[in-house]
C-alpha cells in the first residue's frame, strides 16, 4: 500500500539533475544549440547570459571559457 509519506520519501530520494559547472562552457553550448532558429544563436545566448548574471560576472565567465578553450 502506498501512502503519502512513502511517496514523499521516494520523491526526496530521487537523484537531482545536476547542471554543468558554471564557467565550463557546457551551459552556453546547450543554450546555443537550443537557439538554433535565431539569426546569431551565440550572440543571443551571450545577451541572455549578461541579462541573467550581469555584465561583470558574465565577462569573468567568458574569460574563463576562453582560457579553457586555448
Amino acid at each position: 500500500m502506498i501512502n503519502r509519506s512513502s511517496t514523499r520519501q521516494q520523491v526526496m530520494k530521487a537523484p537531482k539533475k545536476r547542471k554543468a559547472k558554471l564557467g565550463s562552457g557546457a551551459r552556453f553550448k546547450k543554450l546555443t544549440k537550443s537557439l538554433k532558429g535565431a539569426r546569431n544563436p551565440k550572440a543571443l545566448a551571450a545577451w541572455i547570459g549578461r541579462k541573467k548574471y550581469g555584465k561583470k560576472k558574465f565577462q569573468k565567465l567568458a574569460a574563463k571559457g576562453k582560457r579553457r578553450k586555448g
